[in-house]
């Protein structure tokens, strides 16, 4: 088994005057488990489509995509954590969040990642989107237990950071990003809520949760907000729109964000409709931004480059539908790549936002 035995305390409630972030729950940091894990050298995949000369300024022209697993269900939400030297992700359908190391290879890191069996009619879904907040401690996006936790620092549980708005539960948190102030964005669609849950909401929305614990609706207007991210002067947030049902678009929105949190009605900043007509794999799904303000968006096709114009530089072209992406590595210029059943990386020549 890979659980630890099962202890809830509560934890101290705010008096918020919109949103609640409320409850404990227990989680169990997982035996180490390998699995398929490849050996360096890496195989490399896949291609680079060069669109602008300016794409030569993030990636080499001779970079090559490398595969550093694969077998995983629906791999999602890396996270680099420098201290440790290692890169989380997880396998939504699985219920796991996995850890990969150079020389290593992947391991079992946590297991319930995002379903703990506490959630009346819960989807059996684990977490998607990670982070890290400023103490270096991992926030998760818990589809089953429809809230964003955080696991403890010194014990083997989550606690919940957010899991209602107006007494109501989320549909299922999705991904999420933090400022430098420590105010926490995160989108929520309903891929990850259970066949017989209830849709309490009756939107899907982007949200800002303060510092103090205050929780605001941004925007209800998307029919699936997804990936989400800041550009380096925290002046605009960027979200993914994936629009996977008829009559749904996939595009990248922009919105300018306003000094007392709240945002602007947003513009559409990428329209990836042309790349998924030509047959290309995927949608705009999970996204990060680098130090020059280029996005790095997971859409048809792979890793779509767009800078902070909306126009494509190019693309990672990884040859399936592509779930999301993480700066880190040693030198923080590796992007790592959770597409489909396997995890990637490509060297770059940026960093991350910080």
């Amino acid at each position: 088994m890979d659980l630890l035995p099962r202890s809830v305390a509560p934890m101290k409630l705010l008096a918020l005057p919109l949103c609640l972030a409320v409850s404990a729950a227990t989680l169990a940091v997982a035996q180490s488990r390998p699995i398929v894990s490849a050996a360096a050298p890496y195989p490399v995949i896949g291609s680079i489509e060069r669109l602008d000369p300016a794409l030569d300024a993030v990636l080499a022209p001779d970079a090559r995509i490398e595969q550093l697993a694969e077998g995983f269900r629906w791999s999602e939400g890396p996270v680099w954590r420098a201290k440790e030297g290692d890169l989380l992700f997880t396998d939504v359908p699985a219920n796991i969040a996995y850890r990969w190391r150079e020389g290593q290879g992947v391991d079992v890191f946590l297991r319930p990642s995002g379903d703990t069996g506490d959630t009346e009619n819960s989807s059996g879904e684990g977490a998607n989107g990670l982070a890290l907040d400023a103490a270096g401690r991992l926030v998760l996006c818990q589809h089953g237990d429809r809230r964003i936790a955080r696991l403890g620092a010194d014990s083997p549980r989550y606690e919940s950071l957010v899991e209602r708005c107006d007494g109501k539960r989320f549909n299922s948190p999705n991904d999420l990003c933090f400022d430098r102030a420590g105010n926490l964005f995160f989108t929520d669609p309903p891929y990850g809520l259970g066949r017989n849950a209830t849709a309490e909401l009756g939107f899907h929305g982007v949200y800002r949760r303060a510092v103090d614990g205050t929780v605001t609706v941004l925007h209800r207007d998307l029919d699936r907000p997804n990936g989400i991210a800041l550009s380096p002067d925290e002046k605009t947030l960027y979200v993914a729109n994936s629009g996977d049902r008829p009559g749904m678009r996939t595009f990248l929105m922009a919105f300018a964000l306003r000094a007392d949190g709240s945002v602007d009605a947003g513009r559409v900043l990428f329209d990836a409709e042309p790349l998924r007509a030509a047959g290309q794999p995927g949608l705009m799904d999970g996204l990060k931004v680098d130090a020059a303000g280029n996005l790095w968006a997971t859409g048809p096709g792979g890793v779509l480059i767009i800078n902070a114009e909306g126009k494509h530089l190019g693309t990672v072209r990884t040859g399936t539908a592509t779930a999301n992406c993480a700066f880190g590595g040693p030198d923080g210029r590796t992007l790592y790549i959770t597409a489909n059943n396997m995890l990637l990386r490509v060297a770059t020549r940026t960093k991350g936002a910080k």
